[in-house]
């Protein structure tokens, strides 16, 4: 069975006073920050109009192009949610602006997306307050609870055709249209919603009228399907690993559940570039005002944070099949596994 690398909890730091080692990353840096939009967004767009002039060539060129086009639209993805954090520029206002902005081009309504993200963050590994901004998880005895047609849906759900193809059609062209239901009942998220819908349909139309149906969806389609799927797998891999950390009631404690409920998903170095670093997730939900650019140096300073919950790529392939948690033997496990007991 899958277990992520020296994934021991035994440490000699504890993890609130990790926590408080971590705050001097905190500070952003103005130039970093442009500097990392620059070299995201730039390639980002090239890399589209490449795709949009290769279609007079070859559609497998212009294939090429949008795929690597999806990475960088990744990157652009986690300076947004660097931003839902205040984590990318000092000042509110421009942390709260770039990420308004970049939310027309990920699809992605900022203050709904801020607000649903920061809910996660606050209740993380919290088995009392699951359901907002997470993977959908049950226990092995609520599952075992179910009728068939329960357990039948919470098998297609977790399934990674659902899980990694249907599901970030969903969520990207269906559900982030609207506030989530929990939202609805406050102005400014439908303003947010209806406000980057807007703003969508005007970039969609435009590039339509210019360019054509066809060959918007020829480029655009793979973009954002191989965007979506990676998105929503960097998400899952990050707490759905074996050893992850749940618990509830008063054993719950925060930083408990951020240093050892979140991966550390040690990526080759390009994966990790075009992620943003975002792999480092125990570190981001120790301190979520680290902007991703600084987690490798907190990494660097810190060699033992390198080791906490490490999962490689090879290793995370396996997590696919972990669908429930067993809360006696406090692992992640299979379905078959929690029904043979």
């Amino acid at each position: 069975m899958q277990q992520t690398t020296n994934s021991s909890q035994q440490t000699d730091t504890s993890a609130k006073d990790w926590m408080r080692i971590l705050l001097p990353y905190r500070q952003p840096k103005l130039g970093r920050s442009m500097f990392e939009i620059g070299v995201t967004i730039a390639p980002f767009f090239l890399l589209a109009i490449a795709a949009y002039w290769a279609l007079s060539v070859h559609y497998a060129l212009s294939l090429v192009f949008s795929l690597l086009a999806a990475g960088f639209l990744v990157r652009l993805f986690i300076i947004q949610h660097d931003c839902s954090h205040g984590a990318f520029f000092k000042t509110k206002t421009l942390n709260n602006w770039v990420g308004r902005i970049l939310g027309v081009i990920t699809m992605t309504p900022f203050a709904i997306w801020r607000r649903a993200h920061l809910t996660h963050h606050g209740a993380s590994g919290n088995l009392d307050n699951r359901g907002v901004g997470d993977i959908h998880m049950l226990t092995v005895e609520e599952y075992k609870a179910r009728s068939a047609k329960g357990r039948l849906a919470y098998r297609l759900y977790r399934h990674p055709i659902v899980m990694f193809l249907i599901g970030p059609i969903y969520v990207f062209l269906i559900a982030q249209r609207l506030p989530d239901k929990f939202l609805r009942g406050q102005p400014k998220y439908w303003f947010s919603a209806m406000g980057t819908n807007l703003l969508i349909g005007l970039v969609i139309s435009s590039l339509i009228y210019f360019f054509g149906l066809v060959p918007f969806l020829l480029v655009y389609g793979p973009m954002i399907l191989l965007a979506g799927a990676l998105g929503i797998w960097m998400f899952f891999v990050q707490h759905q690993f074996e050893d992850t950390h749940w618990d509830a009631g008063e054993n719950w404690d925060r930083n408990e559940a951020a240093l050892f409920g979140s991966s550390h998903y040690d990526l080759p170095k390009p994966l990790r570039w075009i992620t943003g670093n975002i792999g480092i997730h125990h570190v981001h939900h120790l301190n979520s005002r680290i902007p991703f650019y600084r987690l490798t140096e907190a990494l660097r300073d810190h060699p033992k944070l390198v080791g906490i919950k490490r999962l490689t790529l090879r290793e995370s392939l396996k997590c696919v099949r972990l669908k429930l948690w067993d809360e006696q033997a406090r692992k992640l496990v299979t379905i078959k596994a929690a029904m043979a007991v």
